[in-house]
């Protein structure tokens, strides 16, 4: 028998763009890419973010955890109208007023009392007269509002604890005495010279500011006095992003099964 030719692979044309195998490129020794070593003694630690490993400082933990906690627990509207503040523009111009009859410094004082004094020994009849200024101070706020002394009260809405402030807004609306509440007992504390005021009180102002002082007055009654609605809206009760998932979850299925049920679905 004749031996089978042996059947020749049949070679097949090369791709158009095909290239040819890379050829290998001799590189420097310095210029050569070496994978990092980062074991102890070796390469830099790349940067990496480690918030969600910091130990915060308890402080800081109490006042996420307080936080979340009020977002999630339902608050009673005497706590819950606390996060319902002016805006920055009517900030703005409250601040205006309020800045115009800070009290004096201790500088300020001492500078007066000198002046008054060298008057008194050159035989200038002293001033008399109480200048209007701002009245700070819970306890003095206070006897202002039961007086019905106090033209405006502000009050800030951060006030820890609650306890301190949670009465003075019935006692303002009992009283008919105008209030806000503003963002900040720090932002108080610094029209008075003070690091922190819980509420401040305006008694009276100059003839030129009086217009302004009833306009703010008027508008904060309606927004602050008057609000039934914030008076008796609960806060909190807000749910975490997992919670709100898994009730969507929960809720689709419901409507998926209700439409089964009535034949929508078939």
């Amino acid at each position: 028998m004749a031996p089978k030719k042996t059947q020749q692979k049949k070679k097949l044309p090369a791709a158009p763009l095909g290239t040819s195998a890379p050829s290998k490129v001799k590189k420097h020794p310095l210029f050569e890419k070496k994978a990092r070593n980062f074991r102890i003694g070796g390469d830099i630690q790349p940067k990496r973010d480690l918030t969600r490993f910091t130990r915060w400082p308890l402080y800081v933990r109490l006042q996420r955890q307080k936080r979340i906690l009020l977002q999630r627990l339902k608050v009673p509207p005497t706590i819950a109208q606390f996060q319902h503040t002016l805006d920055k523009s009517q900030f703005t111009e409250l601040v205006r007023l309020l800045k115009k009859y800070q009290p004096e410094t201790g500088a300020e004082k001492k500078l007066r009392l000198r002046q008054t004094a060298e008057g008194q020994a050159a035989g200038k009849a002293a001033k008399s007269g109480a200048v209007p200024v701002i009245k700070y101070g819970l306890n003095h706020v206070t006897s202002l509002v039961e007086n019905k002394k106090a033209k405006l009260v502000v009050i800030a809405h951060d006030v820890d604890p609650v306890e301190l402030v949670c009465w003075l807004p019935a006692l303002c609306r009992k009283k008919d005495v105008p209030y806000c509440i503003v963002k900040g007992k720090s932002r108080l504390g610094k029209l008075v010279h003070q690091k922190t005021a819980s509420c401040l009180a305006l008694t009276q102002v100059g003839k030129d500011d009086v217009k302004d002082l009833n306009q703010m007055a008027e508008n904060f009654k309606a927004q602050f006095n008057d609000n039934k609605e914030v008076q008796r809206r609960m806060g909190g009760g807000q749910v975490g992003v997992k919670s709100q998932h898994i009730r969507k979850r929960r809720q689709a299925a419901l409507d998926l099964e209700l439409a089964k049920k009535t034949g929508l679905l078939g």
